[in-house]
């Protein structure tokens, strides 16, 4: 099972980073465990350099911005 962590303070941008990760992980029928980190030194943890932030497995792959489905189901394939 994969770990997906979404790295924000719950804005909009972070509520539809997680649907679009929810959708990927569903779409390529992926088990996975969603985390929200909204702690600031826990986000730190990740070399963060701006929300919305994507951890799969503990291994930030994206930051400041929303990827695509696409994007994050290759991702989620590694």
């Amino acid at each position: 099972m994969k770990t997906i962590k979404i790295l924000g303070s719950g804005c909009a941008n972070c509520k539809k980073l997680e649907a679009v990760a929810r959708e990927a992980a569903t779409s390529a029928g992926i088990e996975a465990d969603f985390v929200k980190v909204t702690d600031m030194k826990a986000m730190m943890a990740y070399d963060l350099l701006s929300t919305p932030g994507l951890v799969i497995d503990d291994k930030l792959v994206s930051s400041g911005r929303i990827p695509t489905q696409a994007e994050v189901r290759q991702w989620l394939a590694v």
